[in-house]
C-alpha cells in the first residue's frame, strides 16, 4: 500500500503532532472544564494517531521494499 506524498504528510503530521497535542490539550483542559469521559476522549485521540501512525509505516515499508523513489 502506498500512500500519496501529499496525503502522506498530512497523515504524518496529524499522527505525529495533532492528534498527541489535542490528547494533552483534553487530558489538561477537561477537569477544570468537568468533561465527562475524559479518559474516553484521550484514549480514542492517541489510538486514532497510533493508527496513523500504522498506516504511514505500512507506506514506507512498502515504499521501500518497491525500491524506493525510481
Amino acid at each position: 500500500m502506498k500512500i500519496p506524498n501529499e496525503v502522506y504528510n498530512v497523515l504524518k503530521w496529524v499522527g505525529l503532532i495533532l492528534l498527541p497535542a489535542c490528547a494533552w490539550l483534553v487530558a489538561q483542559i477537561a477537569p477544570a472544564w468537568g468533561w465527562e469521559n475524559t479518559e474516553a476522549i484521550v484514549t480514542t485521540l492517541n489510538a486514532t494517531g497510533t493508527f496513523i501512525g500504522i498506516l504511514i509505516g505500512v507506506s514506507t515499508l512498502s515504499y521501500y521494499k518497491d525500491g524506493g523513489a525510481e
